[in-house]
């Protein structure tokens, strides 16, 4: 069972930041792409930010420019540094592996998910 824990979330403040945590097994972060989603109430859950092995990564436009996707595999640790934040961007933020293909260079149908962390942005 490939558990991934999530933390860092909370609520802030617009233009605030913070800095999602996603603790995955060592194995994992080596050979598996990792993403972070987002799900924000009546609506579809969206790909916020990937990363694969060879350092490419991809971003939703909506954050481009205000969010990082980074990895430490020495502390078996994938991170979503978030700046800027708007209140658009309140929801509950899952981390996931492993996608099955990658379809136009995106990750497609992950195998491994966490169980979420709640981002709140007030205005």
């Amino acid at each position: 069972q490939v558990q991934l824990v999530e933390s860092g979330g909370g609520s802030v403040q617009a233009g605030g930041s913070l800095k999602l945590s996603c603790v995955a097994p060592e194995y994992i972060l080596r050979n598996c792409g990792m993403g972070w989603y987002r799900q924000a109430p009546g609506k579809e859950r969206e790909l916020v930010s990937s990363t694969r092995s060879g350092g490419s990564t991809t971003y939703a436009d909506s954050v481009k420019g205000r969010f990082t996707i980074s990895q430490d595999n020495s502390k078996n640790t994938l991170y979503l540094q978030m700046n800027s934040l708007e209140t658009e961007d309140t929801a509950v933020y899952l981390c996931a592996a492993c996608p099955a293909y990658y379809s136009g260079g995106y990750p497609r149908n992950f195998g491994y998910w966490g169980q979420g962390t709640q981002v709140t942005v007030s205005a």
